[in-house]
């Protein structure tokens, strides 16, 4: 794992605070998590032990769902750091989402992409830091923080249409229960899909002048944070984001980046790298990540990665790793 600037998270001392009126104490989580207890006091960590904590708060609740449902329920809004508590203070529930898929940038490692077509609204939870596997228990309640942010905001008991993740989520029983619709386990990714017409449903807890003071401070950092990440950092996070759809190309990604090809080809060359070489990387952090998830077989994971045959797969990991997929998982993922 990386060790710079773009690897760092911010724990929300709310979080302690959350676990505390649940029963369990900050140093046991820490004492799981095989982390110092000086964690407890870090304002932020790495993706690594960021997981870790998640993880440790995941095995001490027992149940996957009953820790999301526990957690997602007792947070109090005013524990949430401004990027957060900014979105209770919205206009409406769409305001809210908008916000919160904007300002979600401050607070790695994921990102929500928002779609509104026809009765729907789809958010797709994606990983922008993909070389650790997310602790299920976190995804969910990224999901449930959703839609708790409406429940809040609009004083209503809103449900969600669907959910959908990608690995198991214990007790699905009792997630449906929370949600108030079908949950699947086995998804291609993870999503929350909600209610159109629920989105228009104004916020009790809407303040201007709140939003007046935070908004610009807010949206300065958002600045500065996209102004210090490295170009070579945003266009392996664009390709990682794109390759099941096959090989990225030149154009695409510096489309979305809004730059030519030529300047994008010149600022990653700054960089002391090419896009060639990014593409390489990404395709096999992504493959390590994948083959350590014992549900994907081999053939798949090629296919995501964007390979359209398993033999060219399986000559470019020989290249990175000296071994076949089959061997590496066997030597480095528990089964």
């Amino acid at each position: 794992m990386s060790s710079d600037s773009n690897d760092r998270i911010k724990m929300p001392q709310g979080f302690w605070e959350g676990l505390r009126q649940l029963g369990i104490a900050s140093y046991d989580v820490a004492r799981k998590a095989g982390l110092p207890l000086t964690i407890i006091s870090e304002t932020t960590v790495n993706t690594a032990q960021y997981y870790a904590i998640w993880q440790a708060y995941s095995d001490l609740t027992g149940d996957i769902a009953q820790g999301i449902i526990k957690l997602a329920t007792v947070y109090e809004v005013t524990k949430y750091p401004p990027p957060i508590l900014a979105t209770y203070h919205a206009r409406d529930y769409r305001d809210a989402l908008h916000r919160m898929a904007r300002y979600k940038q401050l607070c790695p490692p994921e990102k929500l992409k928002m779609v509104e077509a026809g009765e729907s609204c789809t958010i797709d939870l994606e990983w922008i830091v993909t070389d650790h596997t997310c602790p299920p228990l976190l995804v969910g309640i990224t999901l449930a923080f959703l839609l708790e942010l409406g429940r809040k905001g609009t004083g209503r008991p809103l449900i969600a249409s669907a959910v959908e993740f990608t690995q198991p989520m214990g007790d699905v029983k009792a997630l449906e229960a929370y949600f108030g619709c079908p949950i699947r386990t086995d998804a291609i990714g993870n999503r929350l899909t909600l209610h159109r017409q629920d989105l228009d449903i104004p916020f009790l807890t809407y303040n201007e002048e709140l939003l007046e003071i935070l908004g610009p401070s807010l949206d300065h950092t958002l600045h500065e944070h996209k102004v210090n990440r490295s170009v070579s950092d945003m266009v392996k996070w664009i390709m990682k984001r794109s390759l099941s759809a096959g090989r990225p190309e030149v154009h695409t990604v510096a489309k979305e980046l809004g730059m030519s090809n030529r300047t994008l080809q010149r600022r990653l060359m700054d960089e002391k790298t090419s896009f060639v070489h990014l593409l390489t990387q990404a395709r096999h952090e992504q493959a390590r990540m994948y083959l350590a998830d014992l549900s994907l077989d081999i053939k798949e994971i090629a296919f995501l990665i964007g390979y359209e045959d398993q033999n060219s797969f399986y000559r470019a990991f020989r290249a990175w790793e000296g071994e076949t997929p089959a061997h590496w998982r066997s030597e480095h993922v528990e089964r």
